[in-house]
């Protein structure tokens, strides 16, 4: 072998282990892998949300005007599902009665949410008497029954669904205020909030860049948990008649409006309630999903 083909080949090889080195230090992006039970619950809360959006995209149908001689028809390709006992298309007041169900929810969590963390900031960052009165105060909410507390402030305020979500969100104070307690005082005792303190930054200062934003992980994916909790605890309500009134197409109303006719139209009271269900797994399954990735 010659002296210019060992070089040659040596120059070559330098280059390969170059290209190679390059390569190796090129980023490499991986798609993460969504399980088909993520998207199918992203799937059921999208098409929730627009049912709520834009019902008129879905169906044709008035949910609150029946038809002449339609009364408790079966389900079929006119009615995919069925007619109520006034001809009223059932899938339409579903569709209709998402924007119901699914702002009440929103405002329950919102109230919750506002009202439960202000409440755990305040209690996990003061300590002492502060804390124990806050503290004190939550364990009273927490020791009376979520139906009966939810029933006396709907007496108080009186019904609807905005009062509903009102009474729905009260109930749910006490978990926001215990779960953000918990994480304030956690992040509290981390060395880099001890370091900011040392370092002359002030009390509220911490708090705003430090503590709050640190602590707020866990709650995100409880708020997606009392979401599909506060759908079911509306709907119940609207089951016992105490939420949105007649004829207006809410969830929990119209299992409660089909429950005379389960042994001769079982669709009035099967496909809300089914409904339902899947809304509430399907909050939950994406409340799991982020508190992994979190």
């Amino acid at each position: 072998m010659t002296t210019l083909e060992t070089t040659t080949g040596l120059e070559q090889q330098h280059v390969s282990q170059a290209a190679g080195a390059g390569q190796s230090r090129l980023p490499k992006f991986r798609l993460k892998r969504i399980s088909f039970g993520l998207l199918l619950a992203w799937l059921i809360i999208g098409t929730a949300l627009l049912w709520a959006v834009a019902p008129g995209l879905f169906t044709g149908y008035n949910p609150v005007e029946g038809l002449p001689g339609g009364q408790l028809k079966a389900p079929s390709a006119l009615h995919l599902l069925g007619t109520d006992s006034l001809g009223r298309d059932l899938f339409a007041r579903i569709v209709y009665g998402s924007v119901h169900s699914l702002s009440g929810a929103v405002a329950a969590v919102a109230v919750g949410l506002l009202a439960g963390t202000s409440l755990g900031l305040v209690a996990g960052s003061t300590g002492g008497r502060i804390d124990a009165v806050i503290m004190r105060f939550v364990d009273v909410l927490l020791a009376i029954p979520t139906l009966l507390l939810s029933l006396s402030i709907i007496i108080l305020l009186g019904f609807g669904t905005i009062n509903a979500a009102i009474a729905v969100g009260a109930t749910s104070i006490a978990g926001f205020a215990r779960l953000t307690r918990s994480e304030v005082v956690r992040v509290r005792r981390a060395e880099y909030v001890e370091a900011a303190f040392g370092s002359g930054g002030t009390f509220w200062n911490v708090l705003r860049r430090h503590i709050l934003p640190n602590s707020l992980n866990s709650v995100i994916a409880y708020t997606a948990v009392q979401f599909g909790w506060a759908i079911l605890q509306l709907s119940t309500l609207g089951f016992l008649g105490y939420g949105a009134p007649p004829p207006t197409p809410e969830w929990g109303l119209l299992i409660a409006e089909g429950r005379n006719y389960l042994a001769t139209a079982w669709w009035l009271t099967a496909a809300p309630g089914f409904v339902v269900v899947a809304v509430v797994l399907s909050a939950n399954r994406i409340s799991q999903s982020i508190g992994r990735t979190r």
